[in-house]
């Protein structure tokens, strides 16, 4: 089943005679962001244009074959049910590519159906991959133990701490053996031009990264997230290596002592560096660090308030409140609470 029938337009075909025609089958979270769905399907589309013909087929799955609602409010019509994917692929109708494309609230999706349905279809040879915080739902049918993976940057935190049998990278994508996962957002767009460049050859990749209008495709191995000197706007390297030590270090803080033996900085130095270019203490400034670990914690997972104190080096629950309420004005418990007014 396609979900588009794609009409050749003006441009050259990058290819003849396409005899492989490829299926790629999209399994729609509750909420799931449409940027990062329409940058993988798009793709997908302008690549049979530019051929000339469907060398690509999709097809769109919910759990009950339902209409899935964006993150957005706009709904998608599915094609049929997880359950009919499972009857299609015993049947021999399987697909090239499973993807599943989720967004925020991806740790209420715990689902031993939707689990048994992932693991079946990985089972048939199928290549299986997560857009977004699709990697999660991968993670939880235990399909991602020992391989590598990607995930949006915010949920990085969380999803360690979940699950820590799996090899997590701040890429934009990555592809381990059948698995392919990608961060999200435009993220896709770069997943998917390593995939047609695999199948047509890169011309046709270039070519249709061209029609997205993208400046360049992003590789494998880029990161998600600016460097920390364009983050921050600074240009001491000595002080952006203590602030990668910080970052590094947020379940057993370090010490300004242990900070300035690790770096070959005096303490007064140190303090001089923070004050001179981010305008707080090196105290204070871990404590922000340490705290918006914790705020991604608070609104990606479900975790126990005194595992995420923990998780971010807090003593007791109740200094992580109090330091909580001190940097942003009201308590994790109302952060949590912001969070599940957004989800309803």
């Amino acid at each position: 089943m396609n979900a588009y029938d794609p009409t050749p337009g003006n441009s050259p075909a990058h290819g003849a005679g396409v005899t492989t025609v490829r299926t790629f089958t999209f399994l729609l979270y509750p909420r799931f962001s449409m940027l990062c769905f329409a940058s993988a399907i798009e793709q997908l589309r302008v690549a049979n244009r530019l051929l000339g013909e469907q060398a690509y087929l999709w097809r769109l799955v919910t759990k009950n074959g339902e209409d899935a609602e964006a993150s957005n409010g706009i709904t998608f019509s599915a094609h049929h049910s997880m359950k009919h994917e499972r009857e299609l692929i015993r049947n021999g109708e399987k697909p090239d590519y499973f993807f599943v494309v989720a967004s925020l609230g991806f740790e209420r999706f715990h689902d031993p159906e939707i689990n048994y349905g992932l693991q079946m279809i990985e089972r048939q040879g199928v290549s299986i991959g997560g857009i977004s915080n699709g990697a999660w739902i991968l993670a939880d049918a235990g399909l991602l133990d020992g391989s590598r993976c990607c995930i949006h940057w915010e949920t990085i935190p969380a999803f360690t701490e979940k699950f820590p049998e799996v090899i997590v990278y701040p890429d934009i994508f990555e592809h381990d053996g059948r698995h392919y996962t990608c961060a999200g957002g435009t993220a896709a767009i770069d997943m998917m031009l390593h995939l047609i460049g695999s199948h047509h050859g890169e011309d046709l990749a270039r070519g249709v990264a061209e029609q997205a209008l993208a400046e360049r495709q992003r590789g494998q191995g880029e990161r998600q997230r600016l460097p920390l000197r364009a983050r921050l706007g600074i240009t001491s390297s000595r002080l952006l290596s203590i602030i990668e030590l910080m970052e590094s270090n947020v379940a057993e803080p370090l010490s300004l002592a242990e900070i300035a033996d690790y770096t070959g900085l005096s303490r007064r130095q140190i303090e001089r560096l923070f004050s001179r270019n981010l305008g707080r203490s090196p105290a204070r400034y871990y404590l922000e660090v340490r705290l918006d670990r914790a705020r991604h914690l608070l609104v990606q997972t479900w975790m126990p308030m005194i595992e995420v104190a923990v998780a971010c080096g807090f003593v007791s629950a109740s200094h992580f409140s109090k330091c909580y309420r001190d940097v942003y004005g009201r308590s994790p418990q109302h952060e949590r609470q912001n969070r599940e007014r957004m989800l309803q």
